[in-house]
């Protein structure tokens, strides 16, 4: 088994106002389906609302994210599955829901987590 984060950013999303609300049902039952199937380990979108902050090893904070990379934002669902091809069938599942595209990676396994 490996854990697959599976991730689209908010702009991907092109959703008309009126049917946001029915991809949220869709996204929310693939979801269920996840945690019915027993692979689900969290899922969850960023609240963008909310700016990001870097935290050094000193406790210190300053506004916001690194300068040189993107935004983080957008989607996230993390599956634990057995296979490549098993997450890509569930990326196909959530891709359906939200209605976009969505990203594809594996954790590196670490045998002390």
């Amino acid at each position: 088994m490996a854990m697959y984060l599976i991730s689209f950013p908010s702009a991907a999303m092109q959703v008309p106002e009126a049917e946001f609300a029915a991809v949220g049902r869709a996204a929310h039952a693939v979801i269920d389906e996840a945690k019915a199937a027993g692979v689900y380990v969290f899922a969850g979108g960023i609240d963008e609302r909310s700016p990001p902050v870097r935290v050094s090893a000193d406790g210190g904070v300053t506004p916001g994210g690194y300068p040189w990379a993107p935004a983080l934002e957008g989607g996230f669902t993390v599956l634990d599955l057995p296979t490549r091809e098993d997450a890509i069938a569930w990326a196909a599942r959530i891709a359906r829901a939200c209605r976009c595209e969505q990203e594809l990676r594996v954790f590196q396994f670490d045998p002390q987590v």
